[in-house]
């Protein structure tokens, strides 16, 4: 190898620094540049050929480009929705338009892929980043949210519009207390089914307990009087009559429609059957003078007409004596007036004309509550929640819930059908036709399964059909409440009314997910990921873009890498690292100068030799 060798050599490395310094000077310029990959150099030696070891020779040099596409940039934060970045391995799937027809972008099919995720909605709809290339995926059923397909193609979302969807699907959660507090409870009969908050079928014209269901069977009600003192003893069941403050003979009172006369002239009446009158002596029959009829005559007489023969009406001979209970029975209500001003009852405890009404009955259950038991149901009903549904033609229904405990642990659940009802047998609120029972620690125990089906739901005269009521485990219970109104966690449902696209986003799951003007969050897309045997061998593309090469393999669908919505990735240039290796490019290049100075002057000195 001769002077001349080492300036072509010297030549070579001049071009080999400055094809260094091309990449370097590329590197640092797009230090800025979202998800561009650096291009390192790398040198390769070039040996002339040599016919022994010992007159081998240094060689030239050529340089190389080295892909660093591997390399994972800064992923950061981006107030723009349509924003992503790739954390891992993968491409996006890319392609640009060949040209404009209308106004229209036209593609050849060819994809090319890229790390730049800086995409925008473009007036088309199309999601286009920074360097022009549109972002491909597949279309995903709005209803079902499977994807349609395998193959991606440019995604364009203009004027997307969602149809309705009727509800099929209510998702319920609540607790319903163990006493109910209901409009009626705290005024009803002392002891009665109403007074522990429950509903009394007795009380409708129609029972709207679930279709069919038997008719409850009566239970005892009472009502209690007040402590009764008479010569400072407290009266028993054997005090007589004529011993009361103020006589009562030639007075009355009504049982039930019949009526019991007092005398002190005439015999006690034998049997009190039949529609009477009724007569009860005051004194002795025969003397006229005490001892007469008693206290316990008198209730006897009660319970006879009334029909009581399962609960005897009593007078308390412990806790507090001389307290008078007055017993329904199953038999029928008790309903006593006191024809005399209350002359009677207030002597014996009552301060109003005693009254009480049997628990259950009612009739056999109809499932629906008419009209003319509306207040009644509002008074004996507890509040269950309420939710907007939609029938297919997308119009909003609003559907009002109410329980009723129909025994204990038992509950019914209502919705309104008809909130302006006309005739006093249109039907206001329906039975969804599903007894719920819990037992004593507060869980249900039916149904199982997870919920029911209302049947055909409609609610003025907007039909919705059969909708699920989902009741997920543990989510609907009984347990103890303050304030004795339902605790309704959740209600929720699937339909929704018409909608045209306002706006679109990409979330975490490389979904592209679009707001519509009915408030829903559709997802319309699904973004993929490419990725390559051999990545680093792509061929670098205008715009950060990359070419499949036969030294890269063709593009895998479903990269390793995970999609982050509204972020970027930034290049990943190191800008320390790029000076360093600019300064070693420019000594390098100095010195490879130096030795063609060198080569010249040792050619000048032989020239001289000529002279």
């Amino acid at each position: 190898m001769g002077i001349f060798d080492a300036l072509n050599t010297s030549v070579g490395g001049l071009q080999a620094q400055s094809f260094a310094l091309q990449n370097i000077s590329g590197n640092i310029a797009n230090a800025s540049t979202v998800g561009y990959k650096g291009i390192n150099t790398s040198f390769e030696d070039l040996i002339p050929a040599a016919l022994a070891v010992n007159k081998q020779v240094a060689g030239g040099v050529t340089a190389h480009a080295q892909q660093t596409i591997t390399t994972q940039g800064t992923v950061s934060n981006s107030t723009v929705a349509t924003n992503i970045a790739i954390n891992g391995d993968g491409f996006f799937d890319v392609q640009k338009p060949t040209g404009i027809t209308d106004n229209v972008p036209t593609f050849n099919g060819v994809t090319d892929y890229t790390r730049a995720g800086d995409f925008q909605v473009n007036a088309q709809g199309y999601l286009v980043n920074s360097a022009g290339y549109y972002l491909m995926g597949t279309a995903v059923d709005p209803k079902t949210g499977n994807a349609l397909g395998s193959v991606p193609t440019v995604l364009q979302f203009n004027n997307n519009f969602v149809p309705a969807q009727a509800t099929t699907t209510i998702q319920y959660a609540a607790n319903l207390p163990t006493v109910p507090v209901t409009q009626a409870s705290p005024n009803a009969t002392q002891g009665s089914f109403v007074s522990k908050g429950g509903l009394n079928p007795a009380d409708f014209s129609q029972n709207p307990e679930v279709l069919g269901t038997a008719p409850p069977a009566f239970g005892n009600s009472a009502v209690v009087g007040n402590q009764v003192i008479i010569g400072g003893t407290p009266i028993t069941s054997g005090t007589a009559l004529s011993t009361l403050p103020t006589s009562i003979a030639g007075k009355s009172i009504t049982v039930d429609g019949h009526v019991i006369d007092f005398s002190s002239t005439v015999a006690t009446s034998g049997s009190f059957s039949g529609a009477g009158p009724f007569t009860i002596n005051v004194n002795d029959p025969t003397t006229g003078t005490p001892p007469g009829s008693t206290v316990g005559t008198l209730l006897g007489a009660i319970d006879t007409i009334n029909g009581n023969t399962t609960n005897p009406s009593t007078i308390s001979t412990t806790g507090t004596p001389g307290e008078i209970t007055l017993n329904t029975g199953l038999a029928n209500n008790l309903v006593i007036t006191d024809n005399n001003s209350n002359a009677i009852f207030s002597q014996l405890g009552f301060s109003a004309d005693p009254a009480a009404t049997r628990t259950g009955g009612g009739g056999t259950g109809t499932g629906a509550v008419a009209n003319s038991d509306l207040t009644t149901f509002d008074n004996e009903s507890i509040s269950g929640g309420a939710i907007t549904v939609y029938n297919s033609a997308g119009t909003p229904v609003n559907v009002q819930l109410r329980w009723a405990l129909v025994a204990p642990n038992t509950w019914n659940l209502f919705y309104q059908s008809n909130s302006t009802p006309t005739l006093p047998s249109d039907t206001t609120w329906t039975n969804v036709g599903q007894t719920f029972t819990f037992n004593s620690n507060g869980n249900l125990v039916s149904p199982t399964g997870g919920g029911i089906t209302i049947p055909n739901l409609t609610v003025n005269n907007q039909q919705v059909g059969d909708v699920r009521l989902n009741i997920a485990s543990g989510a609907l219970s009984q347990f103890a409440s303050t304030t004795g109104n339902a605790t309704v966690g959740q209600i929720t449902q699937n339909g929704f009314a018409a909608g045209q696209l306002q706006s679109v986003a990409i979330n975490n799951s490389g979904l592209v997910v679009g707001t519509f003007s009915n408030g829903q969050n559709i997802d319309l897309a699904s973004i993929t990921l490419s990725h390559f045997n051999g990545t680093n061998y792509l061929q670098a593309l205008d715009g950060q873009a990359y070419a499949a090469t036969a030294e890269s393999g063709p593009a895998i669908q479903g990269a390793s890498g995970s999609i982050a919505g509204s972020s970027l990735e930034g290049s990943n240039t190191d800008i320390a690292d790029e000076f360093t290796k600019l300064i070693v490019t420019q000594q390098a290049y100095s010195a490879n100068t130096k030795v063609i100075t060198t080569a010249n002057d040792m050619v000048q000195s032989l020239l001289n030799v000529l002279r």
